[in-house]
């Protein structure tokens, strides 16, 4: 074999190993690329989760706390009905 033909071998045996890597680089490259976009996608997701669930907690310490004035009023009632009654023994 002609040492001519040699070296075009080996030169395109190169360039297509080149090829390849260039082409798997890219490859990875836009895999990890769309990763990103859904790992952003998730965490604006838990974001607006994380959001609605404090909306809701601070609603249910605002509904705790009127049951709590309710349950106190309706206990000073009861004891203020105790006081009056004549036929509640003291």
């Amino acid at each position: 074999m002609d040492t001519w033909l040699i070296i075009v071998i080996v030169v395109v045996a190169v360039i297509v190993l080149a090829a390849l890597v260039l082409g798997a680089r890219r490859t990875q490259a836009a895999r990890m690329e769309k990763r990103r976009g859904e790992a952003q996608q998730l965490r604006s997701e838990a974001g607006e989760q994380t959001r609605r669930a404090q909306e809701r907690e601070a609603l249910a310490e605002e509904q705790a706390e009127q049951a709590r004035k309710e349950r106190e009023a309706a206990e000073a009632r009861v004891q203020r009905a105790d006081e009056i009654d004549p036929d509640k023994d003291t």
